[in-house]
């Protein structure tokens, strides 16, 4: 079967199910996870691991409302190919480039991650030095062709997988074995609710870990991104979606789990990844190195994935005339040369937050919080287009296989959780700030719509 559309013309089609699966499930482990766990778990303590399910969950009920949504119209190419269709234009050009600016924030915060993870080996190595290679690294990656990145995605999803699975048998064993560190902390299972009970600051605590915790999911909606170039999507997507839940026990749950059973939440260090960390303070220094390479990779597979996902994005924008036609430019290799040197630059850009904020994990904290937002947009964005399509093609919901659970009310239960994640941002200083930053975007692209919609009515009126 040939890769390429029929017509030779268009985005390739060179994702086969492992690699949509694959890259299904390295979008759920990301650097939040890795780096934001520490200071999510100094907030909540123990409680964490429900904060983890809970937004698990809800972006369970997310994705099965994009899968409804994507299985009804296979020609669908991009969220904003479904916001324009049942939401229209204006939601298509807000929801298009808001995902465009989802994956730049998201890929700055992996660039962070990968000078913070590269510390650990050199800790006088100049920011601009790593974060300098890790942007001309996944320029060079996003101009080989959509196979061979199918490829890298699927081996660095592996290591993701591997090495987390590593870590939660490590965590076993040193429980089981009831092994004490050189600083005199014993792995037991008992660290769990030993250190003040499972919510120790309360229920504020408990909330407050909803703010860095979101943004570990962020990235798990790339499975429908990737829609447009697989082979089979009535049969890859629900495979994908459908284990979404087991990979949330596995891959982050049972993680953690082993983390605090191992090191004491008051033990973990909110400025550091709690998965190096564990090894440190068992004092496993070369197991300890061999993690900080799997999450400084697992970073750079992040910022690849979004890189891919944005000169994508707007690659389709440019083809509905929402972006400068330049941007619908393809190589010969069928990669959208122009819309991946765009994003790329304007990645290189907001990397400069590294140089004006005092400490990597307050930009860190600052970059993800913006990214954060800006997802649940999109988010409500799909609910919002589940909503639509549910009362413009009623027909079509009766004959899926594949309906949402508890459907349009589900929604609404999901978009209230969204609502009280953001009133939550407002009660730390950090998060504050970020929030506030937020709405700037959205005024700059209401701006920018207005402008384009004026100028399309010049060109008709002109005709």
């Amino acid at each position: 079967m040939d890769n390429k559309n029929k017509s030779g013309e268009g985005l390739e089609r060179g994702l086969s199910n492992r690699h949509i699966q694959l890259i299904a499930l390295g979008g759920a482990i990301g650097t939040g996870l890795f780096m934001g766990a520490g200071k999510t778990i100094s907030l909540a303590g123990p409680s964490i691991l429900l904060v983890y399910t809970i937004i698990g969950i809800m972006l369970f009920f997310v994705m099965r409302a994009l899968g409804e949504v994507l299985l009804s119209n296979t020609n669908y190419r991009s969220f904003n190919d479904i916001a324009g269709d049942l939401l229209g234009d204006r939601a298509a050009f807000f929801t298009g480039w808001t995902y465009w600016f989802c994956w730049i924030t998201m890929g700055t915060a992996n660039v962070i991650a990968v000078v913070e993870f590269s510390w650990y080996w050199w800790p006088n190595l100049p920011i601009w030095l790593p974060s300098g290679l890790c942007i001309v690294l996944l320029y060079g990656l996003n101009l080989v062709s959509v196979k061979v990145f199918g490829e890298l995605e699927f081996w660095f999803s592996m290591v993701k997988i591997i090495a987390i699975v590593f870590l939660i048998i490590v965590g076993i064993y040193l429980v089981s074995t009831n092994f004490v560190s050189p600083t005199g902390t014993e792995a037991k299972l008992s660290n769990i609710w030993a250190h003040n009970g499972f919510f120790p600051n309360g229920m504020m605590g408990f909330f407050a870990g909803f703010q860095i915790a979101v943004f570990a999911f962020v990235g798990v909606e790339l499975v429908g991104m990737t829609a447009a170039e697989t082979k089979d999507p009535t049969i890859t997507l629900p495979k994908a979606i459908n284990a979404i839940p087991v990979r949330i026990v596995i891959f982050y749950v049972f993680a953690l789990m082993a983390i605090i059973s191992v090191t004491p939440w008051n033990q973990i260090s909110p400025d550091k990844s709690p998965f190096v960390g564990m090894f440190s303070l068992a004092g496993i220094t070369a197991a300890a190195g061999i993690i900080n390479f799997v999450v400084l990779t697992s970073a750079a597979s992040a910022a690849n994935s979004g890189v891919y996902s944005i000169s994508r994005m707007v690659y389709g924008l440019s083809k509905e005339g929402q972006a400068p036609k330049c941007m619908s430019k393809l190589s010969k290799r069928h990669i959208p040369s122009n819309a991946l040197l765009f994003s790329i630059t304007c990645l290189a850009l907001t990397t400069f937050i590294l140089f004006i904020n005092p400490t990597i994990m307050g930009a860190f904290t600052v970059i993800t919080t913006i990214s954060a937002v800006c997802f649940m947009f999109i988010w409500t964005i799909i609910l919002l287009f589940y909503i639509a399509y549910r009362k413009k093609r009623p027909e079509k919901h009766e004959k899926s296989i594949y309906k949402m659970p508890g459907g349009i009310t589900m929604c609404y239960v999901v978009l209230a959780f969204f609502a009280f994640v953001i009133v939550l941002l407002m009660f730390e200083e950090d998060t504050l700030h970020a929030l506030l930053l937020t709405p700037i975007w959205f005024i700059v692209l209401w701006i920018a719509d207005t402008i384009r919609v004026r100028k399309a009515k010049q060109v008709k009126e002109e005709i």
